[in-house]
């Protein structure tokens, strides 16, 4: 499967294997699916290795609201290599290494051309479940039924639809799985310390929770030129892992009592989203000594604009990427990089479709 060239599969269905999620919280199953041609603005993509997220968890176990839909594709760090592309599509061409990207970035909105944020005003509103211009699928199983998208992306699968908005050119020299970690948990957190946070050079940070992207942010702020980078975890492990990246000190959070950020100029980052919308209670207090707390999605990452100058980075040997990859599977086997994310066991498993 997935084996045919793009001259004979350009502009026709293909059949291939994907891991397919059909019921909240139940393990993948791997089973023949057929994936439509790219239309207008698309790019089908061969996926050559993937890698799993935190937030391929959530929406795994995700079994009601507007952004749970069953049977689905899970899957939106990967790299691949372009198969075909639809009218109007210019950045890219058949053969190119890409990689998906879940925050679009049209480069052509009010929003995009702006300095300040990353989110692209491109379309009305996002399709956490289909293709973002019309909320419709590119997959069907084996008996013709729609299959949903996730994030845009759906990378557990050995080709994938994804709109030119999400997709991002790599330097055709720059290492497969090296690329699938930037394109979500590597770069949320190195943009996270460079656009949202701004962090100064001399400047203490403290970054909670060191899973693969909290371990970004140690890089990013030791990028940045912080003096003391504290990592705050339950993990006592997480310590001597944080070091290689750049941490300087580490707190269990049981032992910190109620300290916050300093007054005047303390900087609270929210990293991402709590998908039951759990209400945050601020002390209004805080506020007026002059601390500040806000959110980001992606980091503030620009994809199209950042992620080259994050590659750059790492071919200049000034980012650490092999760090993060802890394990390795083929496809077949997913279900053990649930496995071993859910113990806690690793930072990143890649994921390879065709070794």
């Amino acid at each position: 499967m997935g084996s045919n060239s793009a001259s004979a599969t350009a502009g026709k269905p293909i059949r291939c294997q994907a891991a397919v999620c059909r019921k909240a919280g139940e393990p993948l199953i791997i089973e023949e699916i057929e994936v439509a041609p790219p239309t207008s603005w698309e790019v089908r993509i061969k996926i050559l290795c993937t890698s799993l997220c935190h937030s391929d968890v959530t929406f795994w176990k995700l079994s009601a609201g507007p952004v749970s839909a069953f049977p689905r594709i899970l899957g939106h760090e990967a790299a691949g290599v372009v198969e075909s592309v639809g009218e109007n599509v210019e950045e890219v061409k058949e053969g190119d290494i890409v990689i998906p990207v879940f925050q679009r970035n049209c480069g052509e909105c009010r929003d995009c051309k702006c300095p300040k944020g990353n989110i692209c005003s491109k379309f009305p509103e996002d399709f956490y479940c289909g293709m973002p211009r019309d909320g419709s699928s590119r997959f069907k199983d084996k008996n013709g039924e729609k299959l949903y998208h996730t994030l845009c992306v759906s990378s557990f699968t050995e080709y994938t639809v994804v709109d030119v908005t999400h997709v991002v050119k790599m330097n055709p020299d720059f290492p497969i799985d090296k690329a699938s970690l930037l394109s979500c948990g590597v770069s949320t957190g190195l943009g996270a310390a460079w656009r949202v946070a701004d962090i100064e050079e001399g400047s203490t940070v403290a970054i909670f929770g060191l899973g693969a992207v909290g371990l970004a942010v140690v890089q990013g702020a030791k990028l940045r030129g912080a003096a003391k980078i504290i990592g705050v975890d339950l993990n006592p492990e997480k310590f001597e892992i944080g070091k290689k990246f750049g941490l300087t000190d580490f707190i269990n959070p049981t032992t910190c009592g109620e300290k916050s950020t300093s007054q005047g100029t303390g900087k609270t980052v929210i990293i991402g989203i709590e998908m039951h919308g759990t209400p945050l209670s601020i002390n209004p207090y805080e506020l007026a000594a002059g601390k500040t707390i806000t959110g980001s999605m992606f980091g503030g990452v620009k994809a199209k604009v950042d992620i080259p100058l994050f590659a750059n980075q790492y071919l200049n040997n000034e980012l650490n990427l092999e760090g993060y990859i802890t394990h390795e599977v083929n496809f077949e086997d997913i279900n053990k990089a649930f496995d071993l994310l859910e113990a806690g066991k690793t930072l990143r498993c890649i994921i390879w479709m065709g070794k």
